[in-house]
């Protein structure tokens, strides 16, 4: 019986040349990745820009447990908004009653009363005179997020609900294509607008037209899975960041009960890439380009 060859390689002894050119290859690797500096994560404040607790959370999530969901995430700030509103009056009396410091609750109007308003609410009058209503509450800081694309952002409700924002201050936060995004502007230029994923998928030229088009455009980085191939920070992206380091914002999206569940990977998950960008620009991003936009700093 032909003896076992040494270190597992077969044909070749220990001593032999190619098997220490074998055997060094993952050795030179492990070494050259102990010797690359290790990138920190991002360990500021963030403010979630794209926060739902809809109805279907509020059985399951007390405001008390989201509330510590924040507070173990380094979550400073929300951006909430609600199916309906009652999740959002809930998170907005609740930080009324017990304040926490250095946390703040900005809330926005949904258009949505239940389920069916989803593809309906452009054309129905009923949401803009809801929408009025709710914000003589007197706190409100916005409305959306909303659904709309293509030509039914033309829609006399919409551009009522856009003048609307205008009028009393108020931001816009946009789910939709970019057709609807060029009319929601067309409406009223002096509407400012958070374009919810950023368009998911639209090119990072097209962005950055719609950027220069548009100064009072934000965009918000949920489910825009090519900013981190692999868990890295895309390199056209770290350029397009240090670019535009005042365009961006930091969302969870918590549209469903998984995304509840998965909260602290989805921040997790920014810090990662945020620490690879000059602390200035991860700082912008996570944190204040929300808090200058609602006052917070």
């Amino acid at each position: 019986m032909r003896p076992a060859a040494p270190l597992g390689i077969m044909g070749a002894s220990s001593s032999s040349p190619r098997a220490m050119r074998l055997s060094c290859v993952p050795l030179c690797v492990l070494v050259a990745a102990l010797a690359a500096p290790a990138l920190a994560a991002y360990e500021g404040p963030i403010f979630d820009a794209h926060l739902h607790y809809n109805d279907d959370a509020v059985d399951r999530y007390s405001v008390g447990t989201l509330m510590e969901l924040f507070s173990k995430n380094g979550v400073k700030a929300i951006l909430a908004n609600s199916r309906p509103n009652d999740g959002t009056r809930a998170l907005v009396e609740a930080n009324r009653r017990a304040p926490r410091g250095g946390f703040a609750v900005v809330p926005f109007i949904r258009v949505y009363r239940d389920r069916a308003d989803y593809g309906t609410w452009h054309a129905n009058p009923d949401i803009a005179r809801m929408i009025e209503d709710e914000e003589k509450r007197g706190y409100y800081r916005g409305i959306g997020e909303f659904h709309v694309f293509g030509r039914e952002a033309a829609s006399d409700v919409v551009k009522r609900i856009v003048n609307f924002a205008v009028a009393k201050d108020l931001v816009l936060h946009a789910h939709c294509d970019e057709e609807a995004l060029e009319l929601l502007f067309a409406h009223n230029p002096k509407a400012r607008v958070i374009w919810a994923h950023t368009g998911f998928s639209t090119p990072l030229a097209r962005v950055d037209e719609l950027f220069r088009k548009y100064p009072r455009l934000w965009g918000e980085l949920s489910y825009r899975w090519d900013v981190a191939e692999e868990g890295r920070l895309a390199p056209a992206w770290r350029d397009f960041f240090t670019k535009h380091a005042d365009r961006f914002l930091v969302g969870s999206d918590t549209w469903v009960n998984q995304r509840w569940q998965s909260y602290p990977e989805t921040m997790a998950t920014y810090r990662k890439w945020l620490g690879e960008l000059p602390p200035e620009v991860a700082g912008r991003i996570a944190w204040r380009n929300g808090a200058r936009l609602f006052g917070l700093e």
